[in-house]
């Protein structure tokens, strides 16, 4: 039981939940689906002027050869393809370069998508991609000189679709507040640069958001997650960074400022310095947390950099193989010190198909951590007193923080909140009376909790009931974890009971 929301949150929240369960590669793939149709009427309209003839040969190329070349490129190294992604790439690639129905201009789309998916397997390390791989593609072919990206899903007429697509996209992945760096940066170099011509700043940065592709590249491009940093401070100074590159002009030669070569400057940037990379993982076991929840346990091919409260974007096989190496994100639970890592995960049936490949694992078999990311971490100053608020399986970045912390001997004044439908539903129990944490257990059936805890009772977590459990409750910086009405609920409920700091964990979908 959680406390009751108003009709606008509740709202939200089932949107957040039923969002939640869709991949960001599902909905991107989705949404520029959508896309495609979209350009198709405009086109039958009058508003576009390619021919549907040329807009569908285009759309079959980029599609076909994409998808094969990733499942051919896969085989012949012997590695698991993703075809999600490289259908996502196929259709950004689409809309990168002008529909066609000559020949020699299918070629050269055909020629971006072959580079485009080979950039994911030659230019890697460590099983992760450098680059963009439709960025990456569009700038190869227009090096040759005989073709080059037109972005034209930057149309005005295109606006329209993109813009309500953009935003579910970006708010999916939350990624809206970087891409409001990425525009606002980008507009005002625009500005700054029109401010020596005829037109004025204003017109510039009218132009620089309606005629130009700069919201289908913030949303589908900039916001891809491989190659961007995992911390948010970082990917806003990312999204800094490929703005002034995007919008300032500037020439080497034969290489000269475009949107396709902003991005790869980010990437590289990104990936110099160390901020996007990925780890193998050898699955060893999978140990029962409660009669909902267990735990899964790994190797990794090298030492992962995380910190305690972050999430890992893990890269599994599909069942059957019809879309094999989906991926789906789920909180760390080992400590960074550790010589394994895993993962908390909750199997309440019905199992969507990323636990129901996750249960069928065999020891020895291999996942890829794809991304690590999240600010859902501790503050440095361990002076700070926490408050950890836990719904069910949404303990497992705090199980995380708790082991990091008595590995590395920390003495933090932490209270830990948990709720859960009985006793036995308590995950990480073990780890809970290791920490040395104050722990307070609220079940849904009043039962009493461990004994290593104190009991909540069953009332709900209202703003008086959070008060009447933890009194020095607005001292404290308070992190709040579980399904997203959960979450919702006991943030709003924090606000009341006047906390000033309230950390929320950073995706859906438990």
């Amino acid at each position: 039981m959680t406390p009751v929301l108003a009709a606008p949150a509740a709202a939200k929240v089932r949107f957040d939940t039923a969002l939640g369960r869709v991949s960001p590669y599902r909905l991107v793939a989705s949404v520029l689906a959508v896309l495609v149709v979209y350009g198709i009427v405009l086109d039958a309209l009058g508003w576009l002027r390619f021919g549907v003839p040329a807009m569908l040969a285009s759309l079959i190329v980029c599609i076909v050869i994409s998808y094969g070349a990733n499942r051919g490129i896969a085989a012949l190294i012997r590695v698991r393809p993703h075809s999600e992604s490289a259908l996502v790439t196929g259709l950004l690639l689409y809309f990168l370069f002008w529909p066609s129905l000559a020949p020699a201009d299918l070629a050269l789309t055909a020629l971006a998508c072959v580079l485009a998916i080979a950039s994911k397997y030659v230019l890697a390390l460590h099983g992760r991609h450098a680059f963009n791989p439709a960025a990456f593609g569009a700038f190869a072919v227009g090096l040759t000189g005989l073709s080059a990206a037109a972005w034209w899903a930057g149309t005005p007429a295109m606006l329209w679709g993109v813009v309500p697509g953009a935003l579910l996209v970006l708010y999916r992945v939350q990624r809206l507040v970087m891409a409001a760096v990425f525009a606002v940066v980008a507009v005002a170099a625009s500005a700054m640069v029109a401010g020596g011509t005829t037109a004025s700043p204003l017109d510039s940065a009218i132009q620089a958001v309606s005629q130009s592709p700069l919201v289908f590249f913030a949303a589908f491009m900039l916001s891809e997650p491989l190659t961007m940093p995992g911390r948010r401070q970082y990917r806003l100074a990312y999204a800094a960074v490929v703005a002034l590159a995007y919008a300032l002009p500037y020439s080497f030669g034969p290489i000269a400022s475009s949107p396709e070569l902003a991005l790869l400057v980010g990437n590289l940037l990104a990936f110099a310095f160390g901020l996007s990379r990925g780890v193998p993982l050898r699955f060893v076991e999978r140990r029962p947390l409660t009669p909902t929840a267990e735990e899964f346990v790994f190797v990794p091919g090298r030492r992962a950099r995380f910190l305690p409260g972050q999430y890992a974007d893990l890269s599994l096989p599909t069942p059957g193989g019809a879309l094999p190496g989906s991926r789906r994100t789920f909180s760390f639970a080992s400590s960074p010190s550790s010589d394994l890592i895993s993962f908390g995960v909750g199997m309440a049936p019905p199992l969507s198909p990323s636990k129901q490949v996750l249960r069928q694992l065999v020891p020895g078999q291999r996942v890829q951590v794809a991304a690590i990311g999240g600010d859902f971490v501790l503050p440095r100053d361990r002076e700070v007193p926490i408050l950890l608020v836990a719904g069910g399986i949404g303990m497992t970045p705090f199980a995380s923080m708790l082991r990091a912390a008595r590995s590395r001997g920390e003495a933090r004044d932490v209270v830990v909140l948990a709720s859960v439908p009985s006793p036995e539903e308590l995950p990480f129990s073990e780890v809970l009376k290791a920490s040395g944490a104050r722990v307070i257990v609220r079940t849904s059936d009043g039962a009493s909790p461990p004994d290593f805890a104190e009991d909540a009772g069953s009332e709900a977590f209202t703003a008086q009931r959070l008060r009447e459990l933890v009194p020095d409750l607005t001292a404290r910086t308070a992190y709040v974890s579980g399904p997203p009405s959960f979450v919702g609920a006991v943030a709003t409920s924090l606000r009341k009971a006047g906390v000033a700091h309230i950390r929320r964990d950073a995706f859906s979908g438990y």
